[in-house]
């Protein structure tokens, strides 16, 4: 597989282009920034993109649809291979495709057309196979389901600050009392601020959190018990208990390719 530099790539007079790279376990991408929209497949390992807004676990057979000018960092767990399309803005936004970063399904159409794309001649001549097969890989985009695999990030700089603490060693053991003693907030306060700025109670944000966590940690092949233990979890029942009412499958399962797809 080739690996593709996208800075110049993205210039190229086409509505779609199409790049493929391998990433070796632990590598991250620093902040950046794209011209057109991505939608940034996983095809194996399991990626965390991290915005301003939140953060975005990707399993493998998923994808990550990413609009343009987002600043994003991309975190590589385990050995990760990758395929990205590359939509200018306008055409992105004739397609309905989303305004906000989300995790989507991946279509069979959908990774056929992606590992297509990634081999075609970067101007690929208009009007031809090559031509239509990229206007209905925009089109397969559009119509994926959308994926709960966020965690939001509050506006208020020092709750996103905290947050992304605890992003990085969550916890099902951290609570509420401690996060608002830290935001030098009343308990109150701290509750009514976090639901208004991520739309979700504290607590449920922490379940979330742990959840993408595990995700990660599965994917580089510690296992269910182990990642139940570390996250706080009583039990490991009670931990796949809740990754199934979240994610709609056992741990043991999630990460089988197009096991929910």
């Amino acid at each position: 597989m080739r690996n593709t530099r996208v800075i110049g790539y993205e210039d190229i007079p086409r509505d779609v282009v199409a790049t493929g790279n391998d990433y070796p376990a632990g590598l991250v991408l620093p902040g950046h920034r794209h011209k057109r929209g991505q939608c940034l497949y996983a095809v194996t390992g399991v990626l965390t993109v991290m915005t301003s807004e939140g953060s975005w676990v990707v399993p493998p057979y998923r994808a990550l649809w990413i609009p343009a000018g987002i600043i994003h960092a991309v975190h590589m767990g385990g050995l990760t291979s990758t395929r990205s399309a590359y939509v200018l803005p306008e055409v992105a936004a004739q397609a309905d495709l989303p305004e906000h970063c989300t995790v989507i399904s991946v279509s069979p159409l959908l990774h056929a057309l992606l590992s297509e794309a990634v081999d075609l001649p970067a101007e690929y001549t208009l009007g031809t196979r090559d031509d239509y097969l990229m206007r209905l890989l925009v089109q397969e985009i559009a119509r994926m389901p959308a994926l709960p695999l966020n965690t939001p990030l509050p506006q208020d700089s020092k709750l996103a600050a905290l947050c992304r603490s605890l992003l990085e060693s969550p916890s099902l053991d951290v609570d509420i009392d401690s996060m608002a003693r830290r935001a030098d907030m009343s308990r109150r306060s701290f509750t009514r601020l976090f639901r208004e700025q991520t739309g979700m109670s504290f607590s449920a944000w922490r379940q979330q959190a742990c959840l993408m966590a595990a995700l990660v940690r599965l994917g580089r092949g510690q296992s269910v018990t182990h990642v139940a233990m570390e996250l706080g979890y009583s039990s490991t029942s009670a931990f796949t208990a809740a990754f199934r009412r979240t994610l709609g499958a056992t741990p043991s399962h999630y990460l089988i390719a197009g096991s929910t797809s």
